[in-house]
């Protein structure tokens, strides 16, 4: 492997030294721990990802490699890498797998992001969840500024341009892009319904269908006015409607509540929440920065879901039962209670 030193800088002074194991180019972005074990592929093709070096808090990545990079692949969420850079504490050099094509090296070196190893994530992840979320850099002999995502809008930059249908039955749903993951397109397209897929600003009067979904996607749901107008617009034309993370918090603009940024967010596959209609625990999968102010939820809207590590929200619901949103990822199964369940229940108000 390349042992060329490699620097990652935090906004707050911190420096941390290591050695680079992907493209060998300066980077700069908004730094996000992780805590999965395994699904490096996933995650990094996650357009939530958008404009953030992504830490893996794991210590053993790259040990099965990367698959080939298709288009109906399981394993990527997206057509491209979205991450700006990925820091681990242990890169392993050596790969092994069934459908491995090429080592992550070589994937993260054709698509030009700059990687990291040999640094005490560790550390790193405590500093993260002391002070917070930070700006950081990646760079190797000329330095470069830091890059704040949080000032773009980078819901814009992942969302498709153009409209695409997917799947077939008697129902059309619209789905509103903000940055998507196949894998719940991939999902809705097995429940005997045609999908509409829109991108983040288009006008829905436009358009006909029985139901709208609003995705996940990265960055400041409150950048996406035009999405929380749609969101709006099927309120109170009584259009059944499902939130996906960022679509949580853009249904919770929409009915007039607010949200804010978390110090560090939630990432990860072992996020435990409540569902507060039978008290039951479900662990699931998420990947978001920002969160719903539950505090000042309208009267017609009910907290659904909480996380038990910081009760912060994760899912609300309007007491009529047509809008509902839930901030971690239904169509994802980390944990032993599958939460599908939500599909099917949006599903039957079709």
């Amino acid at each position: 492997m390349n042992k060329r030193t490699a620097l990652l800088t935090l906004e707050d002074g911190h420096v941390f030294e290591g050695f680079s194991f992907g493209w060998e180019g300066a980077t700069a972005g908004e730094v996000v721990f992780n805590t999965g074990m395994v699904g490096y592929p996933e995650s990094l093709t996650d357009p939530s990802y958008c404009g953030q070096i992504l830490v893996l808090t794991y210590p053993l990545i790259g040990n099965y490699g990367v698959p080939e990079f298709l288009p109906e692949s399981p394993a990527f969420e997206s057509d491209r890498i979205q991450i700006r850079g990925l820091v681990v504490a242990d890169y392993s050099t050596e790969s092994e797998h069934w459908n491995r094509k090429q080592s992550l090296a070589e994937w993260l070196k054709a698509f030009q992001i700059p990687a990291i190893t040999g640094i005490d994530t560790r550390t790193l992840t405590q500093i993260l969840r002391e002070e917070g979320t930070m700006l950081g850099k990646i760079t190797f002999d000329t330095d470069i500024d830091y890059f704040d995502p949080n000032h773009q809008h980078v819901v814009a930059k992942v969302s498709c341009t153009e409209p695409r249908l997917y799947g077939k039955g008697a129902k059309r749903i619209a789905f509103l892009d903000c940055g998507c993951k196949r894998s719940i397109i991939r999902h809705l397209s097995q429940c005997n319904i045609e999908i509409m897929r829109l991108p983040w600003n288009a006008d829905l009067s436009q358009h006909d269908f029985s139901g709208l979904v609003i995705s996940n996607g990265p960055g400041d749901p409150q950048m996406c006015t035009t999405t929380i107008e749609s969101a709006r617009y099927a309120i109170k034309n009584n259009i059944p409607t499902l939130g996906i993370c960022l679509g949580n918090q853009i249904l919770a603009l929409a009915a007039g509540a607010k949200t804010y940024k978390l110090k560090f967010g939630h990432r990860g596959l072992n996020q435990p929440v409540k569902n507060h209609e039978n008290e039951r625990c479900y662990i699931t999968s998420q990947n978001h920065g920002f969160a719903v102010d539950d505090s000042n939820l309208p009267k017609e809207f009910q907290i659904w879901f909480s996380n038990l590590n910081d009760h912060t929200n994760e899912g609300l619901k309007h007491k009529s039962g047509r809008f509902m949103g839930v901030q971690f990822h239904p169509e994802v199964s980390p944990g032993p209670m599958d939460t599908t369940f939500i599909f099917d229940h949006f599903l039957e108000l079709l």
